[in-house]
């Protein structure tokens, strides 16, 4: 999800019929300049290496989005959307399960993880990582590093909800574990105050204070890996 806006252009995007690293490209209609998805970013045209901002999103279901913003505004189904989607959801599915080959045309393969392994992957500092979906629906409170960075993973299992957070506050480095089972609720070490799955903490010490967010990135492991291939793995040496 991006900022659709460049080096002071408000830019509109159509999609190509073309694929790089079995990626998609896709193309302002301002500048005729060509994006890639995986990268955000501009690889030729008159705004060739221009960044796309992009904007904190959550990959959830419906009820907990629900549950969480009761008056959100929802995106109005064209027409035919709910007979498509009984087909859409099953074919979702079976892509999230990790099996099969990478797709024909995408760039050699780090073979640290299985080519659809579907990853959460995180970049902060010049430094990047990948947390396996189905590591983390085995340890659902991750505290971790990336580059210098202590982080903390969070994995709501019922809903397969991932949030990412900088673990430092008030010049602590705040550890977690699972407050229930559902880890929508935390525990930090050090104050042993409770916290939210959004980094909001809701009782104890540090009540009010919200750790600051990080993008998490959902992507097969082929995808993720062919363009952050200096990427660590959770759980894996380089």
């Amino acid at each position: 999800m991006f900022r659709a806006e460049a080096k002071g252009k408000k830019l509109h995007f159509d999609t190509e019929d073309s694929l790089v690293g079995a990626n998609e490209v896709f193309k302002d209609r301002e500048t005729g300049s060509h994006w890639q998805q995986a990268l955000a970013a501009a690889t030729d045209g008159p705004l060739k290496g221009a960044q796309l901002k992009i904007y904190p999103f959550l990959l959830t279901t419906w009820g907990e989005w629900k549950n969480q913003h009761p008056d959100t505004l929802v995106l109005k189904p064209l027409p035919g959307y709910a007979e498509r989607m009984a087909g859409v959801s099953k074919f979702i599915r079976r892509g999230m399960s990790g099996e099969g080959a990478a797709p024909k045309g995408a760039f050699p393969l780090d073979h640290r993880l299985r080519p659809k392994e579907i990853v959460l992957g995180l970049e902060t500092g010049g430094h990047w990582k990948a947390f396996p979906l189905s590591g983390l629906r085995k340890t659902p409170v991750v505290n971790d590093r990336v580059g210098g960075s202590p982080v903390v993973i969070v994995h709501q299992p019922e809903s397969d909800t991932t949030t990412a957070f900088d673990a430092r506050l008030k010049g602590m480095v705040l550890r977690f574990s699972a407050g229930n089972p559902e880890a929508s609720k935390l525990v930090d070490e050090q104050t042993h105050s409770t916290w939210n799955a959004y980094g909001k903490c809701l009782e104890g010490p540090l009540k009010g204070s919200q750790l600051k967010q990080f993008i998490l990135t959902p992507e097969f492991w082929f995808a993720w890996s062919e363009f952050h291939p200096q990427t660590d793995v959770y759980g894996l040496a380089r």
